[in-house]
Order: C-alpha cells, then sequence, then structure tokens
C-alpha cells in the first residue's frame, strides 16, 4: 500500500467533505426535538414498568410499601 503524503490527504479529506450534505437548520431541530420527545416517552414508559414490576414484587414477598 503507498503511502499519502500529507498535501494529497488533506486534498483528499477536502474532496470528501464537498460530498457531504449537511442538514439545513429546520432538519436538525426537528431532528432534536424528534430525539428529545422519543427519550421522554421512553423514560416515561420505564417508569411506569418499573413501578408495576416493583409494587409487583413488593406483594409476592409481602412487603409492606
Amino acid at each position: 500500500m503507498a503511502k499519502t503524503s500529507p498535501g494529497q490527504f488533506v486534498r483528499q479529506v477536502r474532496q470528501e467533505l464537498a460530498k457531504v450534505v449537511w442538514p439545513t437548520r429546520k432538519e436538525t431541530m426537528l431532528s432534536t426535538v424528534m430525539v428529545m420527545s422519543m427519550a421522554v416517552v421512553a423514560s416515561i414508559f420505564l417508569f411506569l414498568v418499573d413501578t408495576v414490576f416493583s409494587l409487583g414484587i413488593q406483594t409476592v414477598l409481602g412487603i409492606g410499601g
């Protein structure tokens, strides 16, 4: 495998970066809101599942809670 000179490497990096399609501000904001929303939904779901399991285990073991 041939070595790449630093100058050639920089040129190749610039060529690859020119191919990148960067998201618009609107797309970035929408993606951020969607990720945050899904994180909130997942955390509420996991909280409810944890609460149900906790109550079930306490009932089975006869622990007051």
